[in-house]
């Protein structure tokens, strides 16, 4: 029977302070002017391997000695990768090789960590990549690969092993149970004891943020938000003809066109007066009717697009004007306003050290406090578009969620805040209508919160 690994706990509520002061005197400020447009793919790659180096020397020895492992084993095979694989290779590397190990040791703060591939590569020289000894020309393999991984935990003998196992966390479970029996059985009894589980460390590799990503990511907002504008408004939309997919279909459609990905597809949904209609793509359970626009609805869109490396997470309103409107009802105007407060509710309890779920609770009070009837469901963003990091709770379940939730907010780390807020709207005989935002937003190295470009005040409107 495999012997259970031995759990490791981390004190700190996240990177530990050399890390902050080291991201600190590297000159790393979070507010930055924009570089302009999404650069090519050629130059995305540039961009890309320097923020991987930033990482892989900066970052990561930081959290190795925050959770107190001085080694980390990252062991996967060809189309099987560990989720933090994509940030601890170049993005010119889309799938492991063949049997792929990663072991990343402290050396100390004097001679930093090194960083071995028994496979894989050097990753543009970031790491120091071993090949056969008895076959030069060939790559490690098989059973020359284990040897190779036996001989260098022998050699450096941590005290401890980090591996990616985890019942709580996705990021922190990568290490199949195949590779796991494999590694145990190269490893001998005596080492494979020393395999623990530091779940928050590949946690917090992927969640924190390199401050220099963020000019680009503003520029990633800036498109986000230019084609939501122009998907509502009456160059795609002709209210009586066009329908909710036919939205969608031109979002993703100009995502492409722009060499962009999308990590989700995107939805758009209308509230219409004398019934709530779905629309196309927002049914999570399956439900996805396609709904012709008319004048007089309550538009919705919830849409990403990824590039270099980052993923966004957007959900913005709009309005179809009736015959002889102007502007919009008023009731709109005032429910978009209170959604706006939720906004900063969140944004002020998302403070450093509490726990995604102490954070979740603090929010409710005062939400309820202040007489909003709102869902919160805030999530970490970045490598990923739902995050690792802590949940803020789910739209379907508002309440503390066991382990998930009760992850450290840290600094350096992006947040998608999303949540929605409901009211009666008195233009509709008091039926409700539901103002679903969702904006992401940066914590920088001293905790301060803002929006990564700006939130949505006022309504998109076709007219």
């Amino acid at each position: 029977m495999t012997p259970p690994l031995a759990a490791v706990g981390s004190s700190q509520p996240g990177p530990s302070a050399p890390l902050q002061s080291r991201l600190a005197a590297i000159g790393l400020l979070f507010c930055l002017a924009p570089p302009g447009q999404i650069p090519p793919v050629r130059e995305q790659a540039r961009i890309q391997q320097q923020w991987l180096a930033r990482r892989l020397n900066d970052v990561l020895p930081a959290l190795l000695r925050a959770h107190h492992v001085p080694m980390w084993i990252v062991m996967m095979r060809e189309y099987n990768e560990d989720p933090v694989f994509r940030a601890l290779v170049s993005p010119t590397t889309f799938a492991a090789r063949r049997r792929t190990i990663y072991v990343f040791h402290d050396r100390g703060p004097a001679a930093g960590l090194e960083r071995l591939a028994l496979g894989g590569g050097d990753q543009g020289g970031l790491y120091t990549s071993l090949h056969d000894g008895e076959h030069p020309d060939r790559e490690l393999y098989l059973e020359a690969q284990m040897t190779a991984l036996r001989k260098i935990v022998e050699e450096r003998n941590p005290a401890r092993i980090a591996v990616n196992i985890s019942r709580t966390h996705a990021f922190s479970d990568g290490l199949s149970s195949g590779e796991r029996e494999e590694l145990e059985a190269a490893l001998g009894p005596s080492f494979a004891a020393r395999l623990v589980r530091a779940e928050l460390l590949p946690v917090e590799y992927l969640e924190t943020r390199l401050p220099e990503m963020l000019p680009y990511y503003q520029d990633m907002m800036r498109i986000v938000h230019a084609l939501i504008a122009r998907a509502f408004s009456s160059e795609v939309i002709t209210p009586g003809k066009t329908t909710t997919a036919d939205v969608v279909w031109w979002l993703r459609q100009q995502v492409n066109d722009r060499g962009l990905g999308t990590w989700f597809h995107p939805s758009v949904d209308v509230q219409r007066r004398g019934g709530v209609t779905v629309g196309t793509g927002s049914g999570a359970l399956g439900r996805s009717p396609d709904v012709v626009i008319q004048r007089g609805d309550v538009l919705h869109t919830d849409f990403g697009i990824v590039a270099l490396g980052l993923a966004t997470d957007t959900q913005h309103m709009g309005y179809v004007l009736r015959r002889g409107e102007t502007g919009l009802p008023p009731g709109l105007v005032a429910a978009l306003r209170q959604t706006n407060r939720l906004q900063d509710i969140v944004l002020q309890h998302l403070e450093p050290g509490r726990t995604g779920n102490a954070a979740f609770t603090a929010m409710l009070r005062q939400m309820h406090a202040e007489d909003i009837n709102g869902k919160i469901y805030t999530h970490p963003i970045g490598d990923h578009g739902h995050g690792a990091g802590p949940l803020i709770g789910l739209y379907d379940r508002q309440e503390p969620l066991a382990g998930r939730g009760d992850v450290p907010i840290i600094a350096n780390s992006w947040y998608s805040i999303e949540l929605s807020a409901t009211r009666p709207l008195p233009e509709w005989d008091g039926q409700p209508v539901t103002i679903s935002l969702e904006e992401d937003a940066g914590l920088d190295a001293q905790g301060k919160r803002s929006w990564i470009l700006r939130r949505q005040e006022r309504f998109h409107v076709v007219r």
